[in-house]
């Protein structure tokens, strides 16, 4: 199977197995079986493509899945009127062409046989063993349903738990496709269609987060064939008119040829073509294209150093075009994919692309988790398992994979799994950070604290207020780097919940459903704002609501609570009455205090010169007594909350600095709110928790002693008289 082009009149560079005839094969099929001293001819081009990859291949194994595959598929067609068996055949070629071993092939020729004849999978287990039995259950499980709206999201859903628990099982699937797409032109254009956004969406991301390049860029022309006819048809002229016997990448090939073996290096120097999807992309990119767009040279070695010493002979021998050099082999990407690319210029000015790469790497980059083998076999060195467990070690590195598990339990409503499993897939970069235990946390490239909190404490995070980017505070709203050490920081209070805008900075949808579940489970916190029963009746208004960054990091303390009143430390007339502290002026000992009755019979208490009193007042409200519970003007054993507003001149790390200032006076911060600079001046407001009032004047002088803070107050914001 060729990786390059999907099209079998497209000129090829480089020797390549001939497209099997499947009409021949169903014919050949339809014979039955054979005697047992000799494989099925219909199978014999498997069993070759299977030698070639392993050579020391128990081949009996085909043979007998063979004739019960034949034998069970007897007498059904394929829409395109060839006998159904030529369908498993190709499928089950494919994966031997990139290299699967005995136990996938055998599971893709039994694929259809458990969903579409009377075999059982007692009877796989029995005749092929547990692994077999397991493969095939993991892809009958994939039923076959009309790929409708509603059908979507349940069958892939269960894909990507059977892929969860052997990645041989979407290896088959992606190989079913495949012949699937290459045979789809007998259905209706807008079946085709359907079937090719489906691949498109989900199928073809997959396959490149699996590594396997070279089924992914043969579903993508398929796909490009399909939606876009007329740019598919522009891109084959193009590939058509290039061919000829004056290839500039001809000449460039054998001119490194020439200088790697001068050099002494052994290397094997071919011209790769470019699939139709890439020479489409690469025109978009450039406009007109050069003789050296339709190809790229691969230059395979036997050792990674050898990799590094071609790259130098070529920066020395030629020029190179240093922005197009990429090291994947020093940071491999999140398939496996290994290799080197750079750029250099041949005769005349042409510029060819150069990949080079080891056969080990090359092999991986074509073939991905296929290539592993048997990614699921007990190391013999290792100790053998005491208890058996359904859950198996992928060793693939599918960081994304596990993420996709995860969260897919959480998905219950099938339209926000469909949407989030093709955003998610649409990020195509991952990057790693580390916790401060040691451990690492796989992220898409993109993702914020946010995302990281939940990634390491799942719905805890719910309590996060802020965190740690290399050992600096920062806002959940960070965008993390790939190497960045992150330290999410929880509140206390248990009763906390995530702001309306981490949404916004929320890139993983395990962190986008954990907290979209959170506000369905708590609808009255759906709106931005700080204690909500504060604004419940007039003359109380909360905090200002313009904030750009509410979730601000103030060490592990408390932060904002949604589970209503705190004790406050404040007596009223009323015994019976609910009290509360007005958010607007949060009024600390010794405050001189009045409160006033608001729905639900509650007292909020306001300090006396907070403009709420005066509107209160004015529209008739009768104020009600209110004093310090130990009438001497300190605080209870709850602490004191106190609203603060720093007035500063904006600078970089501001934030930060005050935070951490606050936080090195023992105060934990509940909630913050930042407007937006105006004439390059920014206005902070914390609502604060201090374990004693006594510590306030203590630490508005170390807020006012951050440089660019020009000034600290208590907050005195108008009240609505609603």
């Amino acid at each position: 199977m060729s990786a390059e082009a999907a099209d079998p009149g497209a000129p090829l560079r480089r020797r390549s197995r001939p497209r099997i005839d499947l009409r021949r094969l169903g014919r050949v099929a339809l014979r039955g079986p054979v005697s047992r001293d000799r494989l099925p001819d219909a199978i014999s081009h498997v069993a070759e493509a299977h030698r070639a990859h392993h050579p020391d291949a128990d081949l009996t194994i085909l043979r007998r899945a063979y004739v019960l595959a034949e034998s069970s598929h007897r007498g059904q067609m394929r829409k395109s009127g060839e006998p159904y068996i030529t369908h498993p055949l190709a499928v089950t070629l494919i994966l031997a062409e990139l290299g699967a071993e005995t136990t996938t092939l055998t599971a893709s020729l039994l694929h259809d046989t458990v969903e579409d004849t009377e075999v059982t999978l007692d009877q796989v287990k029995e005749q092929f063993g547990d692994e077999v039995c397991y493969l095939v259950d993991g892809v009958t499980k994939l039923e076959k349903v009309d790929y409708g709206a509603a059908a979507e999201p349940e069958t892939f859903r269960k894909m990507l738990v059977a892929t969860g628990n052997d990645v041989r099982v979407m290896s088959i699937k992606l190989a079913d496709r495949l012949h699937n797409m290459r045979t789809l032109g007998v259905m209706r254009p807008e079946k085709q269609a359907r079937i090719a956004k489906v691949t498109r969406d989900v199928l073809i991301p997959l396959a490149e987060r699996l590594g396997v390049q070279a089924l992914k860029t043969e579903l993508e022309d398929l796909v490009f064939a399909i939606l876009h006819p007329d740019e598919y048809e522009e891109t084959r002229a193009l590939i058509a008119a290039a061919t000829g016997p004056d290839d500039p990448l001809e000449t460039i090939a054998e001119n490194v040829t020439h200088t790697l073996r001068d050099a002494g290096i052994s290397a094997e120097v071919l011209i790769r073509p470019r699939h139709f999807v890439s020479v489409h992309r690469v025109r978009r990119k450039r406009g007109e294209l050069r003789g050296t767009d339709f190809g790229r040279l691969l230059v395979l070695v036997g050792e990674d150093a050898d990799c590094y010493a071609v790259l130098g002979e070529l920066h020395t021998c030629f020029t190179p075009v240093i922005s197009e050099f990429k090291d994947f082999i020093a940071a491999p990407k999140f398939n496996l994919y290994q290799s080197l690319h750079t750029a250099v210029v041949g005769p005349e000015g042409a510029v060819a692309e150069v990949l080079i790469r080891t056969h080990r790497m090359h092999k991986v980059a074509e073939a991905g988790v296929v290539a592993l083998g048997n990614p699921y076999a007990q190391d013999p060195a290792a100790p053998p398992q005491t208890e058996p467990s359904d859950e198996r070690a992928d060793p693939t590195r599918p960081g994304w994979l596990s993420r996709l598990l995860d969260w897919q339990e959480s998905a219950t409503d099938p339209d926000t799994f469909w949407t989030t499993l093709r955003d998610d897939l649409a990020q195509d970069r991952e990057i790693t950070v580390f916790r401060t235990d040691g451990g690492t946390l796989g992220l898409p490239a993109g993702a914020s604290c946010v995302d990281a909190a939940y990634a390491q404490y799942g719905d805890l995070a719910h309590t996060a207020i802020g965190a740690r980017v290399n050992g600096r505070l920062a806002t959940l709203s960070t965008v993390l780097s790939d190497g960045d050490t992150v330290q999410p920081l929880l509140a206390q209070d248990t009763a906390s919940g995530p702001a309306p805008d981490w949404l916004d900075h929320a890139r993983t949808p395990a962190a986008r459903i954990a907290i979209t579940g959170w506000f369905s489970d708590h609808p009255d916190e759906a709106k931005p704002g700080p204690e909500t029963a504060d604004a419940t009746g007039p003359g109380a208004q909360g905090e200002p609501t313009a904030s750009t960054e509410r979730e601000v990091p103030g060490g592990t303390a408390p932060a904002r609570s949604r589970s209503g009143p705190r004790p406050t430390g404040v007596v009223v007339d009323d015994p019976n009455a609910q009290v509360r502290l007005a958010g607007c002026c949060t009024p600390v000992p010794p405050d001189e205090l009045t409160g006033f009755v608001v729905r639900g019979g509650a007292v909020t208490v306001h300090r006396r010169e907070c403009p709420a009193v005066a509107a209160m007042q004015e529209i008739g409200r009768a104020p009600v007594a209110a004093r310090w519970a130990d009438g001497e003007g300190r605080e209870s054993d709850a602490g004191c909350r106190v609203t603060l507003v720093a007035e500063s001149f904006g600078r970089p790390r501001l934030l930060a600095d005050l935070t951490e200032a606050i936080a090195t006076a023992d105060a934990a911060i509940v909630s913050a709110t930042v407007e937006p600079p105006s004439e390059q001046r920014v206005r902070h407001t914390y609502t604060l928790r201090l374990p004693d009032a006594a510590g306030l004047p203590g630490l508005m002088r170390a807020m006012r002693d951050v440089a660019g803070v020009y000034d600290v107050s208590r907050a005195q914001h108008p009240a609505a008289t609603g």
